[in-house]
């Protein structure tokens, strides 16, 4: 474990483990790098060297004050890439964590990347206006951030549950995953979890796709209610020449926990 420095003085928290072609993990909001532990174990096993980093804000991270926009993410992101120097990296960007491989290519270039995948990503719009019809209402990401700021350990209980589409006849995860991810979750910054909301529900991520100019593949489940395929994995998957498009049918956001064999068969199939 160790810590890189970002451009704004930002301590990001990393885990860099294994040897071989690199792979760098960028969790989902609002949990840490963790969340890719049946995927890092998988990779590991592989052979591949896999990165890990909490982003600003999350986990053991720094938590400032300010940087939580996607500038900021990307030129963090940037930072972790040029302080452990790594060069044909596949980026790997679950949910929100895709916004910053979309961001990251357009503001920095491809030159240490070899490949991108998007899971359950919000890289697309995920805010419905004009231009975009079938986003998700600004009212939704508003009564979001209100509901953290009135008692954010319920909203995180309640949220893991549509999350890994968890009701009342389905437990696709166990009450331990659900646990597990309320712990990482609680370790965020209230401040970083309630600006993120803006971040990912309203940073149009689509003049980003032109600098999409490696291979990539694009992972989304039909079900997901979190960050609906629509605007995002179909939208990122047409609009990136030579993307490949696997949808899971009928799964819910979370896929990396509620199909975590699966997810990582694709992976692998597409990064070897």
């Amino acid at each position: 474990m160790a810590t890189i420095e970002s451009k704004d003085g930002t301590q990001i928290h990393v885990k860099d483990m294994g040897q071989g072609r690199p792979v760098v993990l960028i969790h989902g909001w609002p949990l840490t790098g963790d969340m890719f532990e049946y995927q890092t174990l998988a990779l590991l096993e592989a052979g591949f060297r896999v990165v890990t980093y909490d982003r600003r804000g999350f986990g053991q991270s720094g938590h400032p004050a300010s940087g939580y926009d996607y500038d900021t993410f990307a030129d963090d992101l940037a930072a972790v890439l040029d302080g452990l120097d790594l060069k044909d990296a596949a980026l790997v960007g679950f949910s929100m964590g895709g916004g910053e491989i979309a961001r990251y290519l357009s503001r920095h270039g491809a030159a240490r990347v070899s490949k991108a995948v998007l899971v359950s990503s919000v890289a697309g719009y995920l805010l419905k206006d004009d231009s975009n019809p079938d986003g998700v209402d600004a009212s939704v990401f508003e009564d979001m951030k209100a509901q953290i700021r009135k008692d954010r350990f319920a909203f995180l209980q309640s949220f893991a549950k549509s999350f890994y589409g968890v009701g009342v006849l389905s437990r696709p995860v166990s009450q331990g995953v659900l646990d597990w991810s309320f712990v990482l979750g609680v370790m965020a910054s209230p401040l970083a979890t309630i600006r993120c909301v803006d971040a990912f529900g309203k940073t149009d991520f689509r003049p980003d796709f032109r600098a999409f100019t490696i291979p990539t593949l694009v992972i989304h489940g039909t079900g997901d209610d979190t960050v609906p395929i629509g605007p995002t994995g179909h939208a990122a998957a047409k609009a990136i020449p030579g993307a490949k498009l696997i949808e899971y049918e009928g799964e819910p956001h979370g896929l990396f926990a509620t199909v975590p064999d699966r997810l990582n068969e694709d992976l692998l199939a597409f990064l070897r």
